[in-house]
């Protein structure tokens, strides 16, 4: 499964509410996208059987450019340089 597509965000974060390791992450990419000038979008599973299946013991799960990136924790360094060209 492809996370993301042409033109659509470099990271995205698979996550559902509630979940404070979710919190953490999308806080820690929301700074390093910033920080890098890259787009990044969040994907809320919580309302997807499927999504929850594939994710749901995982979360949050990071995506760059469309790879697995991490999951459960966002080490930003890690995360600046998939994200420099």
């Amino acid at each position: 499964m492809s996370a993301s597509g042409p033109g659509d965000a470099r990271v995205v974060v698979y996550a559902k509410p509630g979940c404070h390791l979710c919190e953490d992450a999308l806080a820690v990419v929301a700074a390093v996208c910033s920080d890098q000038g890259a787009t990044w979008r969040e994907v809320d599973i919580s309302g997807d059987a499927e999504l929850m299946r594939i994710y749901g013991e995982q979360i949050p799960v990071t995506f760059v450019d469309g790879a697995q990136h991490d999951f459960w924790r966002v080490d930003p360094s890690r995360l600046a340089a998939a994200l420099r060209p």
